[in-house]
């Protein structure tokens, strides 16, 4: 009954809605090419989507998703980029305290993505959830808000 609903932390956006399922298609496909790229440029990458494992290894990539919607949404999609970015320094040293979404079990297309790449082959990553970071309301937009 859950399957089309919001993940848990997502608050009312399902996963499938309009933004979801339209981000979602060539998202895929983008990651996917991004990450042959990286990893036929790269050897022996080790990717993982664990914040603890990462930093207790001294090289590897590390796959999180940006949640950027409602007043967090950018002019274009650079912006959206910056936002995300700027989501995750600013939960620095530990991420982990600033994950939007807690499922317990997932179907991890990024991880499908890295398969498809080559990087790896541990069908493992399928099953393991990656950490959501949830952009923040621009300062400025706050205040124009406020304003009104």
């Amino acid at each position: 009954m859950r399957l089309g609903k919001a993940r848990a932390g997502k608050r009312d956006r399902a996963w499938s809605a309009t933004a979801g399922a339209g981000a979602l298609a060539p998202g895929l496909v983008q990651a996917a090419w991004v990450l042959a790229k990286v990893g036929a440029r790269v050897d022996e990458l080790q990717v993982t989507f664990d914040w603890n494992t990462f930093v207790a290894r001294p090289q590897g990539l590390f796959l999180w998703e940006a949640f950027v919607t409602g007043a967090a949404k950018q002019a274009t999609h650079i912006e959206d980029a910056t936002a995300a970015v700027a989501a995750f320094l600013q939960a620095l040293p530990n991420p982990l305290h600033q994950n939007a979404v807690r499922e317990e079990r997932v179907l991890s297309l990024i991880a499908a993505a890295v398969l498809w790449s080559g990087i790896t082959r541990d069908a493992r990553l399928l099953s393991s959830p990656c950490l959501v970071l949830r952009a923040a309301e621009p300062a400025a937009h706050a205040a124009e808000t406020l304003d009104r």
